[in-house]
């Protein structure tokens, strides 16, 4: 119970997802609609639900309802104010999303770097749709409650498969099993176990975000047509300039290059990232590798990403550009 003795309140934001979807066929766990089902109709299915909620009150809300591979960034705008709002509110404990896992990385970095949240903002998802045989959706959203209601969370985390990742570091690994997601060499930050946590990390020190003066949510327009166009290119054997040379012609503002090993650039993809940053077009290096980050990179070259994955530097370089900071800072 919190300090105003007020009834404690979880809320459940849903998406859509694979979580929401549904097969005609109980054995189909790859054939099926994403974003079927309403969160309303999620937790009602739920069971051992009200066990875990105990004496708090739960809402709940669709904020979307979409197949995570179409999230665009009016979702993810929409999104942070929804969190934004009930996080305000002292009697919430901490917020849940339901979410597909294609792009759940993605959204989990936008919240953690727009809203940098004090209480919890937990992503769960499932990898198989809520009509399977042995549906992992329901363990996920009461695992995604139970860390949501721990006393050390905070932070944007996701929860799959009674893991703990940091919005940071998780990123989708495997197409379809139920344990599709890693932290990479950092490793998870904790573990659900029988309704509790067991904590490896202290969330609190465990996520990096750049701590702004301002609210970038405050900064955010509502035509997100207008916001920095950033886009993605790869480096590889044979790559050229023509992608890039026609990304640069189109306006684009910025480029986060996932690059060969520790930040290499193929020489004419080099070139025309060269021509494109006399042109004003922001640019950052990640690397392809799943595992590890870029050190040592040469004094002078295109800055690198500390870490972050492709895209979620593309995350980090868009409100950078909108909150006219240093990009990659």
């Amino acid at each position: 119970m919190n300090q105003t003795n007020e009834i404690e309140k979880w809320v459940v934001l849903g998406t859509g997802g694979t979580i929401a979807g549904t097969s005609d066929s109980a054995l189909d766990h790859t054939g099926y609609s994403a974003a079927q089902l309403s969160v309303q109709e999620l937790m009602q299915s739920v069971p051992g639900l009200l066990d875990v909620l105990a004496d708090r009150k739960l809402e709940v809300e669709q904020v979307a309802q979409l197949d995570s591979k179409d999230m665009d960034h009016s979702t993810w705008l929409r999104l942070a104010q929804r969190c934004s709002h009930w996080l305000a509110q002292t009697e919430v404990k901490g917020v849940v999303i339901t979410h597909g896992t294609d792009t759940l990385e993605e959204t989990a970095w936008f919240l953690q770097e727009v809203l940098q949240p004090v209480k919890p903002i937990v992503l769960t998802c499932a990898m198989r749709p809520s009509t399977a045989l042995g549906g992992d959706g329901p363990q996920n959203l009461i695992d995604a409650l139970v860390v949501a209601g721990d006393s050390m969370g905070c932070g944007v985390l996701a929860v799959c498969a009674g893991v703990i990742h940091t919005a940071r570091r998780v990123q989708k690994v495997h197409p379809y099993r139920l344990d599709a997601f890693s932290s990479g060499d950092a490793g998870p930050i904790g573990w659900v176990e029988s309704r509790r946590v067991r904590w490896a990390v202290n969330p609190q020190h465990a996520e990096v975000s750049i701590k702004r003066s301002i609210s970038i949510l405050d900064t955010l327009r509502p035509e997100v047509d207008l916001w920095p166009r950033v886009e993605v290119v790869w480096s590889h054997a044979g790559a050229g300039r023509v992608l890039v040379d026609a990304v640069v012609a189109s306006g684009v503002d910025g480029l986060v290059v996932a690059c060969t090993g520790n930040g290499t650039v193929h020489r004419h993809l080099e070139a025309a990232l060269e021509n494109a940053r006399a042109r004003g077009v922001a640019i950052c290096l990640s690397t392809r590798c799943h595992l590890g980050q870029l050190v040592d990179t040469p004094e002078g070259a295109f800055r690198d990403t500390n870490g972050l994955s492709v895209v979620k530097a593309r995350i980090s370089l868009m409100l950078q550009l909108m909150a006219a900071v240093p990009a990659c800072a």
